[in-house]
């Protein structure tokens, strides 16, 4: 058994924001939902578990940061979210030398599990290793601890690859995945990684919303 133990508690948390929202028609991370926005909610429900000041990587002329410290990307055109997973590692090597893993969550799903970190932390057994969220049969590896290792392959494989599939490059590393279960709800079985990109998607979370409170 490995004696590598991350602390779930201390690893850096980087919210990503870097996507254009082209389908929502306006910035996704304050459209409402329940009357607070997404950022605001994900930001809230993250912080709560982690010792370390939550960092947002967004574009520079941000509006909002609520707070939080902004890490626009370092690579310029919107290269995808691996380009906010460098971001977040390169971060963490100047202002967290000691930890060994970043986790990035996406700012459009609201019902992840609370318990992510912790349970993706749980897998590892090296520093080298990647870990990310999977449900239903599908990987949510933007949901993810990440090794910051990593960080020189990804800065270099970015712009050698033109496609910047997320799978081609976890396929480089060993990756552990967490199966996490549907919620049950009132109306049937949520996927926990359900994701808002346009409008009717933030209907369909409201009334999913709705649903877990009369389950509760």
């Amino acid at each position: 058994m490995s004696d590598f133990i991350p602390n779930p508690e201390d690893i850096p948390v980087v919210l990503l924001a870097g996507g254009r929202s082209s389908r929502m028609g306006a910035n996704k991370a304050f459209a409402l939902l329940a009357g607070e926005n997404l950022l605001a909610r994900i930001a809230s429900k993250i912080g709560q578990r982690q010792r370390k000041p939550i960092a947002l990587n967004a574009d520079a002329d941000w509006p909002d940061a609520m707070g939080m410290r902004l890490i626009p990307d370092r690579i310029p055109g919107k290269l995808g979210p691996l380009a906010g997973v460098l971001t977040a590692l390169q971060d963490a090597l100047l202002r967290y030398p000691e930890v060994s893993h970043i986790a990035t969550i996406p700012i459009d799903s609201p019902f992840f599990p609370s318990d992510l970190v912790q349970r993706l932390a749980d897998v590892l057994h090296g520093p080298d290793e990647i870990a990310i969220a999977a449900s239903l049969g599908q990987d949510h590896p933007v949901f993810g601890l990440w090794p910051v290792s990593a960080a020189v392959d990804l800065e270099q494989w970015i712009p050698s690859d033109e496609k910047r599939r997320v799978r081609d490059f976890l396929a480089r590393y060993k990756v552990r995945r967490v199966e996490f279960p549907a919620i049950e709800t009132a109306i049937g079985a949520l996927d926990p990684f359900f994701n808002i990109n346009t409008p009717a998607d933030l209907a369909e979370a409201e009334t999913w919303l709705a649903a877990l409170e009369r389950t509760s």
